[in-house]
C-alpha cells in the first residue's frame, strides 16, 4: 500500500494560493488530486494508481462566462479528518453508522473579471470520495441560471460499466436494465442513469452516483465528443427545467446554492458498495423530532397482479386477512380508490362509491393491519390537495401513501418531493414514490421517505420478458447503491424461461427460492409483495415470508458478480439471514460463514430442489447445526436461489 502524504502548497498574494491540493483517506488507500493551476482539475488515485483521470470542474451559466477556471484560494485548504456516528431511525443495512473521513475545503475566487466566488469540498472516505460545489451569487441583481456542469469522470477506454439508458428527454421512471458495455460505446447523446457502476478492471471498480440531492436537477452521465482514444470523459448532464431543451437551463438561483454531493465508491470487488453507507451520510441528520411512528415491514399489495383491478370491498378484506395471516403490518389499496385518477375531477379525500374506507380501516385494524393508500402524483399536486388530504388521512389512520407517475427529476420536481415528505412528516405519512428516481440518501433526514421505485422490478414481469434471472443479480451491484429500491418481489407462481408468458396471474422465470432471496438481497424497509394469497398461503416458502425481517443490524456482502451471481448476509438481533441468487445457468458456490461470532448455530435453509430447473415452484428445507467460520456448500438451479436463517444456541 502506498501512503499519500497531506500536501499543499501555499504561497501569499492577494489571498491565499495554491497549485495542487490533495485530500488522502484516513488508511491511505484513496487520494484526491485538486489542481488549480490553470482549469480547475481533479484526480482519483487508489492504491497508487490512477482511476480518474485529470477530470474537469466547473459550471456554464447562461449570459455568463464559464466559472472554471482563474482562481485564487481564499483560505487555508488543509485537509481535516472527521468522524461520524449515528443511528438511522430505518436500519436499511446498519444499526449504528460510523464514518471516517479527510476533508477539505477550497474558497475560490475568480482572479479577473466580475471576481466571482466558488466554493469546493472534497471528501476522501476509505470505500470512496465525494464532493460537491457552493456558488453564490453575483454582483448582477436576480437569478443566475446554470446551463451546464462541466464536472467529469476520465477513465479509461478498456473500462467496462453497467449502463441504464434513459429517454433524452429527461422524462423517465428510471426504469430500464443496467447493461455492461465498453465505456467507450456511450455517446454524447447518451443519458446514462445512475448510480453508474464502472469496472476499470477485475481489481479496481467505481460506482458514481450522487447524494444530498436539494433543490437542484438529478445528474446523469454522456460522454465528451472530443476525448481521446485512450481515455473516455464521463460528462455530468443535469434535467432541464420544464419546457428547457438539453442545452437550456437546468437550474435557477438568486442566492447561494449547493449542489448535491458527486459520489465515487471505490473498491476491488463491486459487492463491497453494496455494504456502504456513504450516500445517506452525505445527508443531513434526522430533521423529524419524534419519528417513532415510523415503522418498516412487508405490505400486501392489492389484485393488479392477480388479475385487472378489483377495487371492491371483499377483495380488500381479502388482501387485509392475506397480511394478517402472514403477520404483516400493511396493505397496500392502489389506483381507482378514489375512482378515476388523472383528471380534473378527481378527489383523493373521497373514496370510490362502492368502498367504505370506515370499515376497510376498522376491518384492518381489527386484525393489526394499516392501509397505504395510492395517488396519482397530478391528483395529488392539483391546487395542494395533498395538504387536506395528507390531515384526513391521519385522521384515518392511515400509514403511508404510494404517489406515482412523476417521471422527472428537474430542479422543480426535486423541490416537490421534499415538500410532499415534509408535509406527509408533519401528518404521520410515510412515503413510497413510484414512476420515481433514484434516491439520494434523503431517507436519513426523513425517515418517512422509506422506500421508492425507480427500478425495473417485478411489475414488468405482467406484460414484457424483461425481468430475467441476469436482470435481477444485476439490480444489487446497481441501482441498489443509490439506496431502497421498491422492487415489488413475491411472486410465486415460477416458471421456466421456456415456459413464461405474460398473462394475469403473473408468473415470474426464477425458483421459488430465488424469489425468497429476492426479500434478503433487496434493499426496501416497506417490501410490497405482488403475488395472491391462494398462490401463497400453505405453499413452499410462505414460511419464510412470515420471519423475514425488512431492516437489518448488519450486512456482509459474500461474493458475486453482476449479472451472474450474488450472496450477501445480513444481521437482525442475533439472527443471520443468508440470500443467494443465481442468473440462468446452474452453479455452486461455497459461502464461508466467517461473520459469524464464535459458536454453534442452528441452519434453516430453504433451497432449489434438485429439479428446480425443471419445476421451479419445488424447494427444499432442512435443519442442521453448523460451527461458525464453516463453509457452506450451496447448490442453485438455473434462475435459482437459496435463503437462510442461522440462530445462535
Amino acid at each position: 500500500m502506498k501512503t499519500f502524504l497531506v500536501s499543499i502548497f501555499l504561497y501569499l498574494s492577494f489571498g491565499l494560493c495554491a497549485q495542487t491540493i490533495t485530500v488522502q483517506s484516513p488508511n491511505g488507500q484513496i487520494a484526491v488530486h485538486i489542481d488549480l493551476s490553470n482549469e480547475l482539475q481533479y484526480t482519483v488515485f487508489y492504491k497508487g494508481q490512477p482511476l480518474i483521470y485529470p477530470s474537469p470542474l466547473g459550471f456554464e451559466l447562461q449570459d455568463e462566462p464559464a466559472i472554471h477556471k482563474g482562481f485564487t484560494l481564499l483560505n487555508d485548504a488543509r485537509s481535516n479528518f472527521q468522524q461520524e456516528s449515528w443511528a438511522p431511525v430505518v436500519k436499511n443495512k446498519h444499526a449504528q453508522v460510523t464514518m471516517k473521513w479527510n476533508e477539505t475545503h477550497l474558497a475560490l475566487v475568480e482572479k479577473g473579471g466580475e471576481k466571482r466566488r466558488m466554493d469546493l469540498f472534497f471528501r476522501a472516505y476509505n470505500n470512496g470520495i465525494a464532493f460537491r460545489y457552493q456558488l453564490y451569487s453575483s454582483q448582477r441583481i436576480g437569478n443566475r441560471a446554470i446551463s451546464r456542469e462541466m464536472t467529469g469522470f476520465s477513465v479509461p477506454a478498456h473500462a467496462q460499466a453497467w449502463i441504464a439508458e434513459y429517454d433524452p428527454s429527461y422524462t423517465s421512471s428510471q426504469e430500464s436494465e443496467f447493461n455492461k458495455r465498453p465505456v467507450s460505446a456511450l455517446k454524447p447523446t447518451t443519458v446514462a442513469g445512475l448510480p453508474l457502476l464502472v469496472e476499470i478492471n477485475k481489481d479496481n471498480y467505481l460506482a458514481i452516483t450522487e447524494a444530498n440531492l436539494d433543490n437542484f436537477p438529478g445528474c446523469y452521465i454522456g460522454r465528451e465528443a472530443e476525448d481521446t482514444t485512450a481515455k473516455v470523459m464521463l460528462t455530468t448532464k443535469l434535467s432541464p427545467l420544464p419546457g428547457e431543451k438539453e442545452e437550456g437551463i437546468k437550474a435557477r438561483f438568486a442566492d447561494k446554492i449547493y449542489t448535491p454531493w458527486r459520489v465515487v465508491m471505490i473498491a476491488d470487488k463491486p459487492g463491497h458498495f453494496i455494504e456502504s453507507e456513504i450516500v445517506q451520510s452525505l445527508n443531513p441528520p434526522c430533521a423529524i423530532d419524534d419519528p417513532s411512528w415510523i415503522q418498516p415491514g412487508l405490505c400486501a399489495w392489492d389484485h393488479w397482479w392477480s388479475g385487472e383491478v378489483k377495487m371492491e370491498m371483499a377483495v380488500i378484506k381479502q388482501y387485509i386477512d392475506f397480511a394478517a395471516a402472514q403477520g404483516w403490518p400493511y396493505m397496500l389499496i392502489d389506483w381507482q380508490w378514489y375512482g378515476p385518477f388523472n383528471q380534473a375531477q378527481a378527489d383523493i379525500t373521497k373514496p370510490a362509491p362502492q368502498l367504505d374506507m370506515t370499515e376497510i380501516i376498522a376491518y384492518a385494524r381489527e386484525r393489526n393491519v394499516r392501509i397505504w393508500l395510492w395517488l396519482y402524483s397530478t391528483d395529488a399536486n392539483r391546487n395542494n390537495a395533498f395538504e387536506e388530504a395528507f390531515a384526513l388521512y391521519q385522521q384515518w389512520g392511515i400509514a403511508g401513501v404510494k404517489i406515482d407517475f412523476m417521471d422527472r427529476d428537474d430542479q422543480d420536481m426535486v423541490n416537490w418531493y421534499r415538500k410532499v415528505i415534509k408535509k406527509a412528516a408533519e401528518h404521520r405519512l410515510m412515503v413510497n414514490f413510484h414512476g420515481a428516481y433514484k434516491p439520494d440518501g434523503i431517507e436519513r433526514t426523513y425517515p418517512n421517505m422509506i422506500t421508492r421505485e425507480g427500478v425495473l422490478g417485478e411489475e414488468y414481469a405482467k406484460f414484457s420478458k424483461r425481468i430475467t434471472a441476469a436482470h435481477n443479480v444485476t439490480l444489487p451491484f446497481t441501482r441498489m447503491l443509490a439506496g431502497p429500491m421498491d422492487y415489488t418481489p413475491g411472486g410465486f407462481l415460477n416458471v421456466t424461461p421456456e415456459r413464461f408468458k405474460n398473462q394475469s396471474p403473473t408468473q415470474v422465470m426464477n425458483t421459488r427460492c430465488a424469489e425468497l432471496a429476492k426479500f434478503v438481497i433487496y434493499e426496501s424497509p416497506l417490501t410490497v409483495f405482488s403475488d395472491h394469497p391462494k398462490h401463497v398461503l400453505g405453499q413452499p416458502g410462505s414460511d419464510f415470508l412470515k420471519i423475514v425481517p425488512t431492516v437489518w443490524d448488519d450486512i456482509r456482502f459474500i461474493d458475486g458478480y453482476p449479472g451472474e451471481y450474488i450472496a450477501l448476509a445480513k444481521r437482525s438481533g442475533k439472527n443471520w439471514f443468508i440470500g443467494a441468487m443465481n442468473n440462468h445457468a446452474a452453479r455452486k458456490i461455497d459461502l464461508l460463514t466467517d461473520f459469524l461470532p464464535a459458536g454453534e448455530y442452528e441452519l434453516e435453509y430453504w433451497a432449489d430442489a434438485n429439479d428446480a430447473t425443471e419445476n421451479p415452484t419445488k424447494l427444499q428445507k432442512k435443519r442442521l447445526i453448523i460451527e461458525s467460520g464453516t463453509t457452506i456448500t450451496i447448490r442453485m438451479a438455473n434462475s435459482g436461489g437459496y435463503v437462510a436463517v442461522l440462530k445462535p444456541l
